[in-house]
């Protein structure tokens, strides 16, 4: 029970970090991604200082904790592609699984749209490729 209320807490805390900097707002993600339109650094800011703060974090958790090393397998053929998929979906839908999830309950019709899509995609790529979940 710990367990799901510390998931549940680190979900609440990552949604409202993603409601109050407006990461929720696909068109802040198109806007970043316009180099040469209207550029919004917005994204830059929040990516940063969540660096940051995962930074400190890690560094002080490798401190404490004796965590597994890298396995050392090099990047495989399917993580680029998947890396790329993923990319172009966020390109073009400006959504991660994320504010995707979030804009659910504020009912966007473009989230609406995307979770079904990015669902469906998933099982997919599940079944397709053999991969257990």
């Amino acid at each position: 029970m710990k367990t799901k209320f510390l998931i549940l807490l680190a979900g609440a805390l990552f949604g409202s970090g993603l409601a109050l900097s407006g990461m929720t707002d696909p068109t802040r993600v198109t806007g970043f991604l316009d180099l040469f339109g209207s550029w919004d650094p917005t994204l830059a800011f929040v990516m940063g200082g969540a660096l940051l703060v995962f930074g400190g974090g890690y560094f002080l958790l490798r401190k404490s904790c004796d965590l597994p090393r890298d396995s050392g397998e090099p990047v495989s053929r399917r993580l680029l592609m998947g890396a790329l998929l993923f990319g172009i979906g966020w390109g073009l839908g400006g959504f991660c699984p994320g504010p995707a999830i979030a804009n659910l309950g504020a009912l966007r019709i473009e989230a609406l749209v995307f979770v079904p899509a990015m669902a469906i995609g998933m099982i997919l790529v599940q079944r397709l490729c053999k991969i257990d979940a």
